[in-house]
């Protein structure tokens, strides 16, 4: 009982040295935040502040630096510079109205040097000539063609896709190309219909100003597969088995994906895993060895 006793006696004791310590403790840490917030102009925004920026430094001391949020962009799924026509009418101008969708939101720009061919160069004249560098024929925000050129679609180039479409089908797919050629009156009509809906920034990003289209070429099909529309003029063409058969081959016949993924910067236009361009077989494979876009493999 006596041991019992003693026991119970250290506790309350220790209890009772426990309180001041902890009272003290206490008294420390208030009159500590009382003295900070002093410090401060007696402003509680401006404590929390620099409380945040002190705990930020010390999270990131071992790396030097804070790095950069970024977030991924939006697939751009019907928002495209893109119209369905009828294989049956080949090289003639597209009819249907303007594909419905959310504007793609912005994305972090590429890294790579130099040049932002994102940006038309305001003011610019349309040439009286088509530009061509290598023996290409170039069509983008830089190099406009003009506003008289109208060849139609390519014979060269349809005559490939049928081959190209021949052999997709021994594989199981069946393969169309809804919107080809497109007239320089025709892509005015479009892209303000773009602007109307979205804004000139937005549809800058998927949508050429008339007489800087690539289907005003000839030479650009855009791609899907039959019975499939709701992937025509859709980033998730890419994500499908006719998509994916397309970007593996389309090399083999002369076609090149214009606008690949990354590579806005260069190209000028958001990624479309159906719009290819036709270069000839020679060029294609060389772009496709490389993994690069038509801008790279011309230097500009």
């Amino acid at each position: 009982m006596k041991r019992k006793k003693s026991y119970q006696y250290r506790s309350q004791k220790k209890k009772g040295k426990a309180l001041p310590i902890t009272l003290t403790s206490l008294g420390v840490i208030v009159a500590g935040i009382i003295i900070w917030i002093g410090m401060n102009d007696w402003n509680l925004e401006k404590s929390y502040e620099k409380v945040e920026d002190a705990i930020t430094l010390v999270i990131y001391k071992d790396d030097n630096k804070v790095e950069d949020e970024t977030t991924e962009p939006t697939n751009p799924d019907e928002n495209s510079d893109s119209e369905i026509i009828d294989e049956n009418d080949k090289g003639e101008e597209p009819k249907d109205e303007v594909p419905e969708g959310e504007t793609p939101e912005e994305e972090m720009p590429e890294k790579t040097p130099d040049k932002d061919n994102r940006k038309y160069i305001e003011g610019q004249e349309l040439p009286k000539e088509p530009t061509y560098i290598k023996g290409i024929l170039i069509a983008n925000k830089q190099y406009p063609l003009p506003r008289t050129y109208a060849p139609g679609e390519s014979k060269e180039a349809r005559a490939a896709f049928n081959e190209m479409a021949a052999a997709a089908k021994l594989d199981g797919f069946e393969l169309i190309a809804f919107s080809t050629y497109r007239s320089y009156d025709y892509q005015t009509g479009l892209y303000e219909r773009y602007v109307e809906r979205d804004g000139s920034a937005a549809a800058d990003r998927y949508s050429a100003r008339p007489g800087y289209s690539e289907h005003q070429t000839g030479l650009a099909f855009d791609i899907g597969e039959v019975d499939n529309e709701q992937y025509y003029a859709s980033a998730k063409f890419g994500e499908t088995d006719a998509g994916k058969w397309v970007a593996e081959n389309a090399h083999l016949y002369g076609f090149i994906m214009r606008y690949p993924e990354g590579k806005e910067k260069i190209t000028g236009y958001m990624h479309e895993s159906w719009h290819f361009r036709y270069v000839g077989i020679e060029i294609a494979e060389e772009i496709y060895k490389q993994n690069i876009s038509l801008e790279e493999y011309l230097g500009i």
